[in-house]
């Protein structure tokens, strides 16, 4: 079971003296000790956003990406923002708080971005970007190898003609599925974003996961991305690169939001590569509270791969139901269930964004993740209390005996917030793990920050927000 942590305890003796108003998740005292006997606590930053940026509107933070992209010795950041359609470039400058932003696109071009890929598509030593985009189509960005030009964010780009009018692109990753030492690209299409909302569920059509052999030149010959149908099913969500047999070639993981399952195309090698479809059958389902969620999650979007058991096989972690997180056991045989072991339930909030670090540093990878805000997300509302789905961060702390469900601890909580995607990095070179992230659904609060993990010896509040005025802090039911 999961251990009482000292917030419950804290608040709880807080509520018996009878004090009205408990301490904020962000105002309550750190229970959560690195191996060294310190303190963690956390020290929000911001990278993007309109305060910092000069208004330009870029919410609905979303996918995340770091590279070189001007190879100055400094990791850069593309993010994609779907709520005001914006994909941006922040260059990293050695200072984790200075950042040079600039705008790579905006408008019908990214309408509603989604996500992003990094690699060197067309072998000219500089690093490439394609974008998918939820209300258009995937998009290519070729490196124009020019520093000032780079950092202007006036990069050449290309629509490939065979993910137009399509809908909804979803997902999107650069990978070698042949092994000739150039990217392909894979991404599923979820069809028309907005009809299927007000559709009936026997109207919806089958849409398809696929991969994209590009020609050696991707932007030139835009029109000749030649595609390879992997499988169609309702609302596809993921083709993730990911060598999950341990074979040395990369298969492709995915998995369906109408149906709510994952499943994985194991790559038979060839040129073109040759793809073979496995269903996966898990056992070991939890009984979620709402009973709304039961069997009704597991569509394979979000996910991270690690061998948990180390028994030589990768495993899988993602979301049970928006509530609970699982990871997901390899069996010996690809014909066989693959377990399930919970890590925790972030109730009532919803867990979205996941990835897998040595917070504590105590040698075993703890898992960061980020709630999905139900309300508003213009203003906070009247109408949300501590009892509704809020913009949560929090971070897991795993075990010695990894079947266990894990210990939790709260990072912040307020009434609107989303985060999507996390980068763990050591921004500020004092040797622990930090995170860089995207937020969305708060409005002028969307951008992106990164996340200081800060170690003292006494306990410290949990989280020190960059703003003094921000959306309201809540804290636990």
């Amino acid at each position: 079971m999961l251990r009482t942590s000292a917030i419950s305890i804290f608040l709880l003796s807080m509520l018996a003296l009878g004090c009205s108003k408990p301490l904020t998740v962000a105002e309550t005292p750190t229970d959560a000790k690195a191996a060294d006997g310190s303190y963690i606590s956390w020290k929000e930053h911001l990278i993007d956003d309109e305060g910092v940026n000069g208004g330009v509107p870029i919410r609905g933070g979303d996918g995340l990406q770091m590279a070189d992209l001007d190879q100055d010795g400094f990791e850069d950041i593309v993010s994609v923002h779907e709520d005001n359609h914006h994909v941006r470039l922040a260059f990293g400058t050695g200072d984790p708080d200075k950042w040079v932003l600039a705008t790579l696109a905006e408008g019908a071009e990214a309408a509603a971005a989604e996500d992003a890929s990094v690699a060197d598509a067309n072998g000219d030593g500089w690093p490439d970007i394609v974008v998918a985009s939820e209300l258009a189509h995937l998009i290519y960005f070729q490196n124009p190898g020019n520093v000032p030009q780079i950092r202007s964010g006036d990069w050449p780009r290309t629509i490939p003609r065979k993910t137009q009018m399509r809908g909804s692109w979803i997902r999107v990753f650069f990978a070698d599925y042949d092994g000739d030492g150039r990217p392909e690209v894979s991404a599923p299409n979820k069809g028309d974003q907005l009809g299927y909302l007000g559709s009936r569920p026997d109207a919806f059509e089958d849409k398809a996961v696929s991969w994209f052999d590009l020609p050696a030149d991707p932007l030139a010959e835009g029109d000749q991305w030649e595609e390879h149908v992997l499988y169609q099913v309702k609302l596809p969500m993921n083709a993730q690169p990911v060598d999950l047999d341990g074979d040395g070639d990369l298969e492709i993981f995915s998995g369906t939001r109408f149906e709510m399952r994952p499943f994985w195309f194991e790559n038979q090698g060839g040129s073109p590569p040759e793809f073979v479809y496995h269903a996966i059958e898990v056992t070991g389902r939890n009984e979620p509270k709402p009973e709304k969620f039961q069997g009704k999650r597991l569509t394979g979007m979000n996910v991270v791969f690690e061998d948990m058991n180390k028994d030589g096989r990768l495993d899988v972690i993602l979301q049970e139901t928006p509530l609970i997180v699982v990871w997901m056991e390899q069996p010996a045989g690809f014909d066989q269930p693959w377990p399930l072991h919970k890590i925790g339930d972030l109730g009532p909030d919803t867990s979205t964004g996941l990835a897998l670090a040595d917070i504590n540093g105590d040698g075993r990878l703890d898992l960061m993740t980020g709630g999905y805000s139900s309300g508003l997300r213009e203003a906070d509302s009247d109408k949300v209390t501590v009892d509704n789905a809020v913009g949560r961060l929090a971070w897991w702390e795993q075990p010695e005996d990894v079947s266990q469900e894990w210990t939790l601890h709260n990072i912040s909580r307020r009434k609107r917030g989303m985060y999507d995607a996390f980068i763990p990095r050591d921004l500020d070179g004092d040797g622990d793990v930090d995170f860089v992230t995207t937020r969305g659904n708060s409005a002028e609060f969307d951008g992106v920050l990164w996340l200081e993990q800060v170690r003292t010896k006494q306990p410290v509040p949990n989280f020190q927000p960059a703003r003094a005025s921000e959306s309201q802090h809540l804290p636990m039911p």
